[in-house]
């Protein structure tokens, strides 16, 4: 008999203190998964997964549900519009100021001196009219030409809401937000690679301070950074053709977990390991076509899967603490949860025929390799002028089944570009669907840029 899940449906979005308390109606977002409400306070065995969402046989478990949630999601986000175009996928495409979310040590082999971008997507539109993301981003390469600085402030509007009482009474409307202040340092360390690290300030405000069952809320505040690595070679020669290799790695969100409240247990942040190629062809003088892929994995833990008593209900030790059938706590240090990432889903329990749990062989390493996301597509460019851009991102989904493609368009004309995307999504009814994205960008090397190509 498998273990079953016989968990209510819960917002996946919450962080862990607002899980456990009757609060208010309101519209954050968890990677595109719409939270309209936030629910009454349910019992602990509705918080936590229990094995199979199916019940017939140990084989059916396979199609088990379990997410990984963290707090702040939206760093998560893609925020402009070039790589939003191509699947949501930067970490090695060639660098603009929009790196500092991507990769920031690509901006020390940025063609341009200084660039400054600005980038807006309405969000979530086909279920909220005021959800939105704004980014800004800019960056200036320092006098040894070897070195670069940045910046960028990337701020999430939820939207307005309202709070109500457990009665479902009014108490007071509110404007939730988040936003993340990053500073950037990239340096060369050969003719053909860099190294960058950005630090990153988070600010989430879900409440305005509404006290929640007795217990005053806060904004939730950590410190971060982000360690990166890019790698080069722009001399390739394909027959007659010239062309480029890069590849990068960027490990962002490396921080401290996050409470809103001073007696709530904190939790992750969106801990995230990004790796991926790029190449790109030069045809001719005027047509060149680039290929990335982003490989990405949450480096937070994967729930585990609880043991059940005999009436159904989430069995507990003799100190109180939920018995785990499959899988590691999930409540350990921010360096633990990194490490054990690899090798912490739970896979597929069940009880066998004599009643004892058995965790079936290879499903925790099937379900590690599930965890894994993947974001690419193409970039053609004519003139260094004007872009087409297409891409698809997968996510399998028991980890949250995100499925899109994405198109793209961009302009550059002296020290202006504009580019823009769309997302079309691949299941019914996504939240995520019809997403557009926009950038303004400047730079200062743009008229001496279009003489060279003309």
């Amino acid at each position: 008999m498998p273990l079953h899940n016989n968990s209510t449906a819960l917002p996946v979005y919450l962080p862990s203190f607002f899980r456990d308390r009757k609060i208010m109606n309101v519209t954050p977002i968890r990677w595109g998964l719409p939270l309209l409400t936030l629910v009454a306070a349910a019992p602990l065995s509705a918080q936590v997964s229990t094995g199979c969402i199916n019940e017939l046989s140990g084989q059916d478990c396979d199609k088990q549900l379990n997410t990984i949630t963290t707090a702040v999601p939206f760093l998560m986000i893609s925020p402009d519009s070039r790589a939003g175009g191509m699947g949501d996928g930067g970490v090695a495409v060639s660098p603009d100021a929009n790196a500092i979310h991507w990769n920031p040590s690509k901006l020390a082999f940025a063609e341009n001196e200084s660039e400054f971008r600005m980038s807006y997507s309405p969000w979530l539109r086909n279920l909220v009219p005021d959800m939105s993301m704004a980014y800004l981003a800019g960056f200036k390469k320092l006098a040894n030409k070897r070195s670069a600085i940045g910046a960028s402030l990337r701020y999430f509007n939820l939207g307005s809401i309202q709070f109500t009482d457990i009665n479902g009474q009014p108490i007071r409307d509110f404007k939730p937000a988040e936003f993340a202040l990053d500073l950037t340092f990239s340096q060369k360390l050969s003719d053909r690679t860099a190294g960058g690290i950005t630090l990153r300030y988070v600010n989430s405000n879900l409440t305005g301070g509404l006290n929640v069952s007795g217990a005053n809320t806060k904004a939730g505040q950590t410190i971060a950074a982000d360690v990166s690595f890019y790698y080069i070679k722009d001399d390739l020669e394909l027959g007659q053709k010239d062309g480029e290799f890069a590849f990068g790695i960027n490990v962002s969100n490396i921080g401290a977990k996050m409470s809103y409240s001073d007696a709530a247990k904190r939790d992750f942040i969106p801990i995230n390991l990004r790796i991926g190629p790029r190449f790109t062809l030069n045809m001719d003088e005027y047509n060149s076509l680039s290929f990335n892929l982003d490989i990405n994995k949450l480096l937070v833990p994967t729930p585990p899967v609880y043991l059940l008593d005999s009436a159904g209900n989430v069995a507990k030790d003799d100190q109180g603490n939920l018995i785990i059938a499959s899988g590691k706590d999930p409540n350990r240090g921010v360096a633990a949860g990194m490490f054990g990432s690899f090798s912490d889903a739970p896979g597929v329990v069940y009880y066998d025929d004599n009643g004892a749990v058995q965790v079936e062989s290879g499903s925790k390493l099937r379900e590690e390799m599930r965890e894994i996301n993947l974001g690419g597509g193409f970039e053609y460019w004519y003139a260094k002028q004007f872009a087409f851009r297409g891409g698809y991102f997968w996510e399998h989904f028991t980890k949250g089944n995100r499925k899109y493609v994405t198109l793209g368009a961009g302009l550059r004309y002296k020290v202006f570009s504009l580019d823009l995307s769309y997302l079309i999504a691949n299941t019914q009814r996504s939240p995520l669907a019809n997403t557009l994205r926009f950038t303004i960008g400047f730079n200062f090397d743009g008229k001496r840029k279009k003489t060279e190509v003309e």
